[in-house]
């Protein structure tokens, strides 16, 4: 069941992202998708700060994959940018992202379609710009994620 959140400003964004990023375990697949300019990456560097990885995190759009080193909690991150990629699956399989998977959060920017079969257990954020520059995030649970409810107050502290 999809819910869906008002992020207000680009701190309300990497708030949202810092506190699914406390929640997230090695295994996790969190697909990232929006336009141009609907705060995708602001929302990887929410999720970073929220697992404690080590680095600065920016858009990996010209090496397509980075790896976060792990911090605080012990989970590294894998963040990736398949817009690049352009549906092509075998791109994404030289990726090697099931390891990763393995121990590791993947965090897949324009992953919809392409990243999901990755895992049938994801969760899907779909990132709206609105006129008034605010986002509209809907947040999709798929396989376990839909069982797993650590990620539901996320929605309802930001609604």
């Amino acid at each position: 069941m999809a819910e869906t959140t008002e992020l207000r400003t680009a701190e309300d964004t990497l708030a949202f992202g810092r506190a699914l990023g406390e929640v997230l375990r090695a295994g996790d697949l969190v697909l990232l998708a929006g336009p141009l300019g609907a705060g995708k990456t602001v929302l990887a560097k929410g999720i970073a700060a929220g697992l404690g990885v080590l680095g600065r995190v920016s858009s990996p759009t010209f090496v397509i994959a980075r790896e976060h080193r792990a911090g605080q909690r012990g989970i590294p991150m894998v963040h990736v940018d398949a817009y690049r990629l352009g549906g092509d699956l075998a791109e994404l399989d030289d990726l090697d992202l099931d390891s990763e998977l393995v121990e590791s959060v993947v965090v897949v920017e324009w992953g919809e379609g392409s990243a999901n079969r990755l895992s049938e257990d994801h969760l899907l954020i779909r990132l709206d710009r609105r006129p008034d520059d605010s986002r509209l995030a809907t947040i999709e649970p798929h396989g376990d994620w839909a069982e797993r409810s650590a990620w539901a107050p996320l929605s309802q502290s930001r609604a």
